[in-house]
């Protein structure tokens, strides 16, 4: 039998003062819906899914054969929400530059999930961090012209495993790749 390593997926993390600095702007805004906890923020390069432990020793490898390009500036600002700000799911911070080296990470992270056996993903990639998740959905618009902006060196791709709970998602790193 093989043992499923979880559910997993591929991000770049921020770094600790741009959480701290995030935090402190987003505050005093009214963020509808159940916030997503400041430790748990990351923008996604590639969900996996629950895997099994060969699929993901699979990925790693193919993370690990692959040139990763070098740390680079992350700036995120403008709120927005999924799938539309009138009735969000989904409250989100938008990135503003650093966007071509995210979907490079993203490509070389697609490339290996494939290699890994996993179907490839249909939806195009749209770099973002998910600030809170809105059930039912609700309307968001009143922070569109919010003035939040961070920036941040990125440095490095963590595949992370997801842990479900009663409190939401926790999120363990399982491998680090430090981009060059």
């Amino acid at each position: 039998m093989v043992e499923a390593v979880g559910r997993v997926f591929a991000a770049v993390p921020l770094s600790p003062g741009a959480r701290l600095d995030l935090a402190d702007q987003l505050r005093d805004l009214d963020i509808p819906g159940r916030r997503v906890p400041v430790e748990n923020w990351h923008l996604t390069l590639r969900f996996l899914g629950t895997i099994d432990e060969s699929t993901f020793e699979r990925f790693l490898h193919g993370l690990s054969r692959r040139e990763l390009p070098r740390t680079f500036l992350v700036s995120l600002g403008g709120l927005g929400g999924f799938p539309n700000p009138r009735r969000a799911t989904v409250v989100w911070i938008g990135v503003e530059a650093g966007v071509d080296q995210l979907a490079v990470l993203n490509d070389i992270a697609e490339e290996s999930a494939q290699a890994a056996g996993l179907d490839p993903e249909e939806r195009p990639y749209r770099p973002h961090l998910t600030l809170s998740r809105v059930r039912p959905p609700q309307g968001m618009g009143h922070l569109l012209g919010a003035d939040v902006q961070v920036r941040y060196q990125a440095d490095r791709l963590v595949v992370y495993k997801s842990h479900m709970g009663r409190g939401g998602a926790s999120y363990e790193p399982l491998e680090e790749f430090m981009l060059g």
